[in-house]
């Protein structure tokens, strides 16, 4: 995993998410998942496009249950922005429509 991903915990949700002052882009995945396996170079190249503009966070679904329940995750990958505390699910899944959906809600 990139340095410029930061895994995620529901022991650390609220620091790592809740307390972030950037917009922080959950990537809800988990290691048996094929898709979330393909996903992940765009989840890396995204956190490098978007660098400190955007904060990129991995859940691991089968460790973190609070989580999955908190944000209504019923499939994966699963890809959430949450920004000023308000948290929309992605629909996109290459890296060019991923970027414009995320900056069109960055504005």
């Amino acid at each position: 995993m990139s340095a410029d991903i930061t895994p995620v915990s529901d022991e650390n949700f609220d620091i790592e998410i809740g307390q972030s002052e950037r917009p922080v882009l959950i990537d809800f995945w988990a290691p048996w998942c094929g898709p979330c396996m393909a996903l992940l170079p765009t989840i890396e190249g995204l956190a490098s496009v978007y660098g400190d503009d955007l904060k990129v966070v991995k859940v691991n679904i089968d460790e973190n249950p609070l989580l999955v329940e908190k944000f209504g995750v019923q499939g994966i990958p699963n890809l959430t922005l949450v920004k000023d505390g308000k948290a929309v699910a992605l629909r996109e899944r290459t890296r060019t429509r991923l970027v414009g959906e995320i900056d069109g809600l960055l504005g």
